[in-house]
């Protein structure tokens, strides 16, 4: 009989750790497979005692490294030094516990803001250390790259299989839908809920122009199961749809629209700032691997996370 593989999610109870419990349930739950997934409720990750309690008391095999300390744009200009610190104190905890309790194999996650600032496009898995990534977000940003540097040095200095995922712009049911701090798809959906609420227009900020490449947390959640049981590079490997289904935000915002039947008046606020205006990345890595994984159709996914949040609203509103 096959050994059971125990499975530790950090930061599970966030967008992406909701994304990969719906596709363990959907999937239905493997006999050789026992789930934990855990929140900063169950320990603080920064603190290595409590780290270690808490691998003493699951016991892992297998871990799937999300927790970080994260924030919107504004959050990360004002505190750029302590999403550095935190977050890489929080990944070295994470993957030296790994270590010292023998666990198989780590997936951590990235990000697309790791990337180099200057760069050539489509953005491709060779080219994370090939720059300093956008001044915004250096702290956050270099800290998500460390896990790349210490995924080889684990590698190389003790054997072990540690290695990590960059998604594009996630989005989904559980998604952080805070006007201040959230990112652009919540952000768009919960300012079209608050303008049906009040009767007043829509608001799209900037011209609506940028380029993005979204992928659903549910999708993320199936690739996150493939990744666990099925890759075994050490490099990271973009997780995204293809450059083809990149679209603006302009074109985000009239789904949205649409999903949630607002009748109400349309307008762009051209004063406030556009933001990047894209980072286009290539999947052409993940599609030599899996060429027939059907991503869901993004007007299908907004839709579903429209009715989540209509459902939600009460709770997820801050």
């Amino acid at each position: 009989m096959a050994e059971t593989k125990v499975i530790l999610v950090t930061g599970g109870s966030g967008l992406v750790g909701n994304g990969i419990k719906a596709a363990v349930e959907k999937e239905g739950k493997r006999a050789d497979e026992e789930w934990h997934f855990v929140s900063s409720k169950d320990a603080d990750l920064q603190d290595r005692e409590a780290t270690e309690a808490l691998f003493e008391k699951i016991k892992p095999t297998h871990v799937i490294h999300l927790a970080a300390l994260v924030g919107g744009l504004f959050r990360n200009l004002k505190y750029n030094l302590d999403f550095f610190r935190v977050n890489s104190q929080i990944n070295d905890i994470v993957l030296s516990t790994s270590h010292k309790f023998g666990v198989k194999k780590v997936v951590s996650c990235l990000s697309t803001c790791i990337f180099p600032d200057k760069t050539t496009y489509p953005i491709d898995e060779t080219m994370v250390h090939n720059g300093p990534p956008h001044d915004s977000n250096f702290g956050y940003s270099f800290s998500k790259r460390m896990i790349d540097v210490q995924n080889k040095g684990y590698h190389m200095q003790h054997g072990c299989n540690f290695t990590s995922v960059i998604p594009t712009n996630v989005f989904g049911p559980h998604d952080n839908f805070n006007l201040e701090d959230g990112h652009v798809l919540p952000g768009l959906i919960r300012k079209v809920f608050d303008a049906e609420a009040s009767g007043n227009p829509f608001v799209i900020w900037g011209t609506g122009s940028p380029r993005r490449q979204f992928i659903y947390s549910l999708d993320l959640g199936r690739l996150f199961l493939w990744v666990m049981r099925e890759y075994t590079e050490v490099s990271p490997i973009i997780l995204s749809v293809g450059e083809e289904d990149e679209i603006s935000i302009k074109e985000a915002a009239d789904l949205v629209v649409e999903a949630v039947g607002f009748k109400g008046e349309v307008i762009q606020d051209t004063s406030k700032s556009d933001g990047q205006f894209k980072k286009t990345a290539s999947n052409a890595k993940l599609r030599k691997y899996l060429p027939d994984f059907k991503f869901t159709p993004i007007k299908q996914a907004i839709k579903e996370t429209c009715d989540w949040y209509a459902a939600n609203a009460d709770k997820v509103r801050k």
